[in-house]
């Protein structure tokens, strides 16, 4: 909060609205994936978060990744997605729209649409003003991941 000597303008210091319509493609590509940002601090000023969104198509997954030091929050909009993760990818989980995956620095990770006809839909918030994203080809996973907190 401001002191009492010094006035902010909050009419352009306030809140900013980012229409569906101004989200962009202009952030790195992961293999599979059809992120795009609405929030970052080159785009509006951000000054301590990225955010944004991704589709997966059905039956696809996306290529090994991580987002380097940031911290990732994903919120499942519709559909289900599997999120395997580690070295080799060894473990996996399921999340349904509603719920969350928190994804900490650094974990190597893919997303999978688990479902034949229905596009994967998430929104996504990184505890950085830029998307940092770090592509991993070279990873060769596991065949059997290891399940985590199945339903």
């Amino acid at each position: 909060m401001p002191d009492n000597l010094t006035r902010t303008d909050w009419r352009t210091a306030g809140i900013k609205r980012v229409r569906a319509s101004d989200k962009s493609g202009d952030t790195p590509e992961t293999l599979g994936m059809n992120r795009e940002v609405a929030i970052s601090g080159a785009r509006n000023g951000s000054v301590a978060l990225w955010a944004g969104t991704n589709r997966i198509e059905p039956s696809s997954r996306t290529g090994a990744h991580h987002h380097g030091p940031l911290e990732s929050v994903i919120y499942i909009i519709s559909g289900t997605a599997h999120m395997r993760w580690g070295d080799r990818l060894e473990f996996i989980t399921e999340a349904r729209a509603g719920d969350f995956f928190l994804v900490p620095p650094y974990v190597p990770h893919q997303e999978i649409n688990a479902s034949a006809s229905e596009v994967l839909h998430c929104a996504l918030v990184r505890s950085g003003t830029e998307e940092v994203v770090v592509n991993l080809p070279d990873l060769v996973p596991v065949e059997q991941p290891e399940w985590i907190g199945r339903d």
